[in-house]
């Protein structure tokens, strides 16, 4: 029997193509059972390397003499599933990458290279008899230490050793005696490594639902039933979607099938694990890349081989081994963090689809601001609607009040707070409850710059300001791109000019400028400098819960799907941060944003209210994010999506170069946009398909260290178009002397 392995190599060379995957011919030896999908490791030139089985042939045409023996299988089950390796073969297709590259977002990476391993403890059982106990106690002479061992593995369980030692001190030694006396079993034991804690002692009784979560039941339950449907939740912030997700997969576990909560935000597992636990127990698994390399391994196990059947996870959870799926849902679909902007790309939600396509499983996808896309395709009938436009209980949706900053700055205010906000603090913390501020950018000041001859400070490997920073005494510039520091100048690096200026506000002065009004108040802050350690999310957020901390500032990562029910006060401090990027997008994220943070307030039993701080009231996106108007805002932006053929009228694409030398990134980007023109003319029905093509470099024209331009492309939605995006695809694959290149298909920004 000859086994066709691909390497766990992604060079060309040895991977092939996307098209035509390279697999090598090995001897299997005869006492070997493999299965397809199963890795094994076998000699590779003069390496051992590791790959997976793709199929089997009792015939073979490579000469005998250069035929080697796979050496062993690396699990005694196949690791990849076959849902997933035609998964990884579809992928390694659309992205126009070797299979070798896509098979590795099925594992964890540290199975690769055998990086992580089973965890075990040792144990010890009786292996006598209970009534020969007394017998072996008695025979056991002075070792005190033995008869007590004996004593405690009397009941026959299996003890720890660790458990044991609390009792019996350093009983190691002891206890190999006992072994080889053929009274004690003393073996291994498989530890499971397990994130996020224990399930909750106490069961959670189900909620009444509302009419609104019986009527997407009603309407979701007999699809899924049939193993199809794909739905669109439209729920407003506080309609109880999480336990519709809730109901639907106790109906899935039911059926003896899988599901898989996918959320955008690691800051939202914790909770949503919790939540899931109590309802469901151990049978709830959870993956992400905060895991330790020994929990993700053990998660994936766990899932693998059944015992978890309910998957929560951030975007690569999408990969999980689920056996017979039931249902995926995708909460907060409209995030793009659903997007991978590693190669090979991809974009959890297509591949969500495509899983409950070819598993017979249900998709749903839910937000209350929906994508544009998403809420076009549900319009035109690719998604069937359901919408909960009320909060559980009837509860209010929150008061929204917009503060023009411009009159604060007339009126001598020159706080980051305006008054009416400073106010509303001092009413929430004098009543004891809690209040969120939304700062969508971390550090202390936004940019700092010389007065004199207005040069601002930047960072060397990239074409973007350095933050300051103030937090731990560091008092030094960062670049939230490549991570480079630099102290802080004392005076102008080009004119030598001591009038150096900080300008704009970040999360640290946020949080500083509280603590001076507030000095009795605990306040948390959140952003990527809080949370960077493993459990960095879950700590801060406890603190919040728990009400030790009264006031939680953070960065985006708060505003979307926490649920805190003593929360009465939202204040968003800069509304207009992510209106003025110039992406086609930032008005639909701005909307996303601000009535997402609204959501957050007033969700227990006292109403809530929101502050809007922007320097733009009367701008129409400001106006339909206070009145929380997803319909008005939906018609409104799809309109002017129309009139300026953008998507979904249209496909955004580039290719984006980036190289060290400033020269070779555009050399090569001349000669793309050449090749471009040339594959253009020869195919006159592509051309007609493109309506801009545009050689440029980007906003941010140097990032870690690399000079950046790009091809720009706007494309007609045409069969014919997405030929041309293949033989683009494949031309961002060839080997680019000096630079790398990129495809990127409506990639989240150009910038």
């Amino acid at each position: 029997m000859f086994a066709q392995v691909i390497v766990d190599i992604v060079h060309e060379n040895v991977a092939g193509s996307a098209a035509h995957p390279r697999t090598f011919s090995y001897r299997v030896p005869p006492d070997m059972k493999l299965s397809v999908g199963q890795r094994v490791e076998g000699p590779f030139g003069r390496l051992i390397k590791e790959g997976v089985v793709l199929g089997f042939s009792e015939d073979c045409d490579v000469p005998p003499e250069k035929l080697r023996d796979i050496r062993a299988p690396l699990e005694d089950y196949p690791a990849i599933l076959p849902c997933l390796l035609a998964l990884a073969k579809r992928m390694a297709e659309d992205s126009h990458c070797p299979l070798a590259e896509t098979l590795r977002l099925m594992l964890p990476a540290e199975m690769r290279g055998g990086r992580v391993q089973v965890k075990s403890q040792p144990v010890a059982q009786l292996a006598i008899p209970q009534e020969d106990v007394d017998e072996a106690v008695f025979k056991q002479g002075r070792s005190q230490k033995r008869r007590m061992l004996l004593n405690l593995l009397r009941d026959g369980e299996i003890h720890t050793v660790a458990d044991l030692k609390l009792l019996v001190r350093e009983p190691m030694e002891a206890l190999r005696q006992l072994a080889d006396a053929s009274l004690v079993h003393l073996t291994q034991q498989e530890v499971l490594r397990r994130p996020g804690g224990n399930t909750p002692a106490e069961p959670v009784v189900d909620p009444v639902l509302t009419p609104f979560q019986q009527e997407v039941l009603d309407v979701v339950m007999p699809d899924m039933a049939e193993g199809r449907g794909r739905f669109l939740l439209h729920g407003v912030t506080g309609s109880g979607k999480t336990e519709v997700f809730i109901r639907l997969v106790r109906e899935v576990l039911r059926q003896g099938r899988a599901a898989m909560i996918l959320v955008p935000e690691i800051a939202l597992t914790p909770q949503m694990v919790s939540w899931f636990r109590a309802r469901f127990g151990a049978v709830a698994a959870v993956l992400h890349s905060r895991l330790s390399a020994g929990e993700r391994f053990d998660e994936w196990r766990r899932i693998r081989r059944g015992e978890a059947r309910v998957v929560i996870g951030a975007r690569s959870a999408v990969f999980a081994p689920c056996e017979n799926l039931g249902l995926i849902v995708v909460d907060e679909e409209h995030e793009t963090t659903y997007l991978s902007d590693r190669h090979p790309r991809y974009d959890a939600r297509d591949v969500a689809a495509w899983r409950c396509e070819n598993e017979g499983a249900t998709l749903l996808l839910a937000s209350a601001t929906p994508s544009i896309l998403s809420f076009a395709k549900a319009r035109r009938g690719d998604y069937t609607l359901l919408e909960m436009p009320c909060r559980v209980g009837s509860r209010p949706m929150p008061e929204v009040t917009v503060v023009d900053m411009r009159r604060e700055i007339e009126n001598g205010n020159r706080s980051v707070f305006s008054g009416l906000l400073t106010a509303k603090l001092r009413e929430c913390m004098k009543r004891g409850e809690q209040a969120m501020l939304l700062m969508n950018r971390r550090g202390y000041n936004s940019f700092v710059s010389c007065r004199s001859c207005g040069l601002t400070m930047k960072c060397p490997n990239c074409d973007v300001a350095l933050t300051y920073h103030i937090a731990g005494g560091d008092g030094r510039l960062h670049c939230h791109y490549c991570g480079h520091v630099a102290d802080t100048p004392s005076k102008c690096p080009e004119c030598a000019s001591r009038y150096i200026r900080f300008f704009g506000a970040g999360t640290q002065k946020v949080e500083e400028e509280l603590k001076k009004l507030f000095p009795e108040v605990n306040v948390v802050r959140m952003d990527v400098d809080t949370t960077s350690g493993k459990e960095g999310h879950a700590k801060l957020l406890d603190e919040f819960r728990s009400g030790r901390a009264r006031i939680l500032v953070g960065t985006q990562m708060i505003a979307k799907g926490l649920d805190f029910p003593k929360v009465t006060l939202v204040g968003v401090v800069a509304a207009d941060m992510t209106l003025n990027l110039p992406d086609y997008r930032s008005r639909e994220r701005t909307f996303q944003l601000l009535t997402q943070v609204a959501g957050r307030a007033g969700r227990g039993l006292i109403p809530g209210q929101v502050i809007i701080q922007t320097y733009k009231p009367e701008d129409e996106i400001i106006t339909a994010s206070a009145k929380q108007d997803y319909r008005a805002f939906f018609q409104m932006e799809f309109e002017r999506r129309r009139t300026a053929l953008y998507p979904p009228f249209t496909i955004l694409a580039r290719l984006l170069v980036e190289s060290p030398s400033p020269a070779a990134a555009q050399r090569m980007a001349m000669a793309l946009h050449t090749r471009c023109q040339t594959l253009l003319e020869s195919h006159p029905l592509w051309k007609k398909r493109v309506l801009m093509m545009l050689l440029d470099q980007p906003s941010v024209k140097v990032l870690r260290g690399k000079t950046r331009w790009h091809v720009m492309f706007k494309l007609l939605v045409h069969p014919q178009t997405e030929e041309f995006v293949a033989a683009l695809t494949e031309m961002a694959r060839e080997d680019a002397e000096g630079a790398d290149v990129y495809f990127e298909y409506n990639p989240t920004t150009m910038m």
